[in-house]
């Protein structure tokens, strides 16, 4: 009896073995090929997002069939309300065509918001991975109707709820499932599905379920904190954290389109750090093909007293364009700034091929006048393109608005930004609220350590907007005046989430609803090159005469290109300086600009100590060697003065006093005026000094006659000081000197006791 059930025993685990191990057991399903796989996508018109759509599904050579292109929309507000049933009427036509074959593969997919991450033979892998004849999308946030949540089956872990935005699926299937469709072009697409799927007989009878874990379809509404970007050796993907998949389709649903669009900078291929920017070079303008060059209506935005705005013109003036192909509107809203523009106008009323300037006396707002410069590009067919610059721009690369058009953008603008700052003229993320908030990439892209054409959600203060688009895309009138949002700020986000009603001359009011999806244009900046930066406005003071010699703090570079003499840096670089007298040093420093306008701010300040001994203004009151001067405490420019020396002066001292480290202070700095009726000369004297500068600010022979400096020991004599150079020479012991005789005309000279 034993012995018969252990032979039953053994019989039975031979049968189980030879099941096991037999070479006729089932095997894995042959790979799908991805000739059966056909995507079905909707879109009634060729927007920036379906492009984009378009773009990745070409790089993976998805085949393509859209339905719908150039139908009147009448699928409702799908972007803000529920809606697209549309869609699944055009899904239905379609399929009636493809239900007899079996093999073939449908993938149903929004375009205006979704971009391919993988292809086809991925998405076909993890499909038959899946094990079901219809895989719809998933996410965690139910929509439209949060009452039918409990009828959700339950997921051990993964997205719950059924997004319409992604199926995929065996023809003859999806076709039986669109073929109840018998609604409303504008009732809720995503309802209809929904309801089928939560039937359990039709859940069975499709073979349906959910890509719960986003192997496939990643939809961001809900999840944009579990998605980042995963830079490769090849191409970027978008990781899903949460459930550590890369999914192949992504979804910018909700209120996420500004992420996808930050997404789409990446993916799949449009930059990576081994190649950087892929696509910055596609569909680029040659302007050298050209017969002639664009017209260009050039807007510019004066809103508040700016430093440097004379050297703002003169860039404008110095842009390698065809001035008789640039228009100029300017508006003005500052009193301050009509005698800068009624000089630049003066000079160059013939450049240009119009110059137009809306004043301050308009009383326009910042939205009314920029609505203004619009508009003028807008009813103008023969303008090309129109490019708006505010006043504190300033453009260093001559070439930009040549670069700006060759990118062939919608909208794009330059990166500028504040000197050393992250401060920029974009922002690549918003906050909830609508205002600044920093994508991950804000400080790469501003210090250039990603270079490329980056879509953003705002932008600001310097851009171009093909004239095309004014007139069609953007043809409403006040794009500038939204809410109470800054006129910028009203601009961008019109721009990103504009819609507008159908295309009827006088739409009725029941058609009122009848709106397209959201068709925003697309907003780019470009840091291919270095266009220039942004100055500050703050704290700009406009009660002096010349007011840009007070910004050496708030705009130390414009400080410097305006009034440091241009061979400055030479005297680092090739020596160059010179040595007129043992411990002489005689170098550039200031500009023409710098020289006149200090000379200007004295003479307007006006009030000359006379050259007498009692002085009230030092200590103890009495002057042992008096000269006829104005004190730079006296306009209040001592501390921009003591700056200047310790970021001019003091590098030169290293140099030519090698050892010696000044602390860069002095008591006193002032400007003396040396005239025949006056003070002439004066006696010889050491100065209470370690070393003295003495900078000319005007020039002999056109401006005086005589002037010089002796100096006794050394019985050296330097009688032809040039206009912007500086003499410095030790104060104490061994240079004792006099200033010679001024015998006709006003000599001025700038003079620091440094390290007293």
């Amino acid at each position: 009896m034993e012995y018969l059930k252990f032979c039953f025993v053994f019989s039975c685990w031979i049968k189980f073995a030879s099941s096991v191990y037999s070479t006729d057991a089932p095997k894995s399903p042959a790979p799908i090929p991805k000739e059966k796989l056909l995507v079905l996508t909707v879109a009634t018109e060729e927007t920036d997002g379906f492009r984009r759509f378009m773009q990745s599904a070409n790089y993976f050579n998805y085949t393509v069939k859209v339905l719908g292109m150039g139908e009147a929309w009448k699928g409702g507000d799908v972007g803000r309300s529920i809606g697209g049933g549309q869609k699944v009427k055009l899904l239905k036509k379609a399929m009636e065509d493809l239900a007899d074959q079996e093999d073939l593969v449908v993938l149903s997919v929004d375009s205006y918001d979704l971009i391919f991450a993988g292809g086809p033979e991925e998405i076909l892998r993890k499909f038959q991975q899946a094990n079901h004849k219809v895989l719809f999308a998933a996410e965690g946030l139910i929509w439209p109707d949060k009452r039918l949540a409990d009828k959700y089956p339950s997921v051990r872990s993964g997205k719950r709820y059924l997004n319409s935005g992604g199926i995929i699926g065996y023809a003859p299937y999806i076709n039986r499932i669109v073929s109840q469709w018998n609604l409303h072009d504008n009732d809720d697409d995503q309802l209809f599905y929904t309801k089928i799927y939560l039937d359990p007989l039709q859940r069975e009878t499709f073979n349906m379920t959910l890509d719960h874990k986003c192997q496939i379809f990643q939809n961001l509404n809900g999840a944009v904190d579990e998605v980042l970007l995963k830079f490769g050796t090849g191409r970027v993907r978008v990781r899903n954290t949460a459930y550590d998949s890369l999914p192949v389709v992504v979804h910018g649903n909700g209120n996420t389109k500004m992420y996808l669009n930050y997404l789409g900078n990446y993916v799949p291929n449009a930059w990576n750090y081994e190649h950087g920017c892929s696509h910055c070079d596609d569909d680029v303008v040659d302007l050298s093909q050209l017969k002639e060059y664009p017209n260009v209506l050039v807007g510019v935005f004066i809103e508040q007293p700016t430093p440097f705005l004379p050297e703002f013109f003169q860039r404008l003036l110095t842009l390698d364009y065809p001035k008789d192909k640039l228009k100029v509107f300017v508006h003005n809203n500052e009193v301050y700034h009509e005698k800068h523009i009624q000089r630049f106008w003066e000079e160059n009323r013939n450049v240009f091929g119009s110059f137009k300037v809306v004043g301050p006396e308009e009383n326009l707002s910042q939205g009314e006048a920029r609505n203004m410069g619009m508009d003028l590009c807008r009813k103008d067919a023969t303008c090309d393109y129109y490019f708006s610059i505010d006043s504190d721009v300033m453009l260093t690369n001559r070439q930009t608005v040549k670069l700006l058009i060759e990118q062939n953008r919608k909208i794009i603008g330059p990166l500028v930004t504040r000197h050393s700052k992250l401060w920029s003229n974009f922002w690549g993320a918003l906050s909830l609220d609508g205002y600044y908030a920093r994508s991950e990439d804000y400080v790469d892209i501003v210090q250039r350590k990603r270079v490329g054409v980056w879509n953003i959600p705002y932008m600001a203060h310097v851009y171009l907007v093909k004239g095309s688009v004014l007139r069609n895309e953007l043809k409403e009138r006040n794009y500038f005046v939204l809410e109470k949002l800054d006129p910028d700020m009203a601009l961008c986000r019109n721009a990103r989430e504009m819609t507008s009603h159908r295309e009827k001359d006088s739409p009725s009011p029941e058609s009122f609803h009848m709106l397209r999806p959201p068709k925003g244009v697309f907003m780019y900046i470009t840091n291919r090159h270095d266009f220039g930066r942004l100055i500050s406005t703050a704290n700009y003071n406009i009660s002096h005469y010349n007011n840009d010699l007070w910004q050496i703090f708030e705009n130390p570079v414009d400080w410097k290109e305006k009034y440091i003499h241009p061979n400055y840096t030479r005297i680092f670089t090739e020596n160059f300086l010179e040595q007129p007298c043992p411990d002489v040093f005689w170098f550039p420093v200031f500009s023409e600009k710098a020289c006149d306008e200090i000379v200007e701010e004295m003479e307007h300040y006006g009030s000359w100590s006379g050259g007498k001994h009692e002085d009230k203004r030092i200590a103890g009151g009495y002057e042992t060697v008096p000269t006829d001067d104005i004190h730079m405490k006296q306009i209040g420019f001592d501390k921009e003065w003591l700056h200047f020396i310790r970021e001019f002066i003091s590098p030169v001292t290293l140099k030519v006093f090698s050892g010696y480290y000044t602390k860069g202070y002095a008591l006193m700095n002032f400007v003396v005026k040396y005239t025949p009726e006056r003070q002439a000369y004066l006696r010889p004297h050491h100065d209470s000094s370690t070393f003295t500068i003495n900078i000319a600010l005007n020039n002999k022979d056109s401006d005086f006659q005589g002037g010089g400096c002796r100096f006794h020991r050394y019985n050296c004599s330097i009688e032809s000081p040039r206009k912007g150079w500086s003499f410095m020479h030790p104060g104490r012991l061994t240079h004792l000197h006099e200033g010679l005789p001024t015998t006709n005309g006003t000599r001025y000279i700038a003079v620091s006791f440094i390290d007293p």
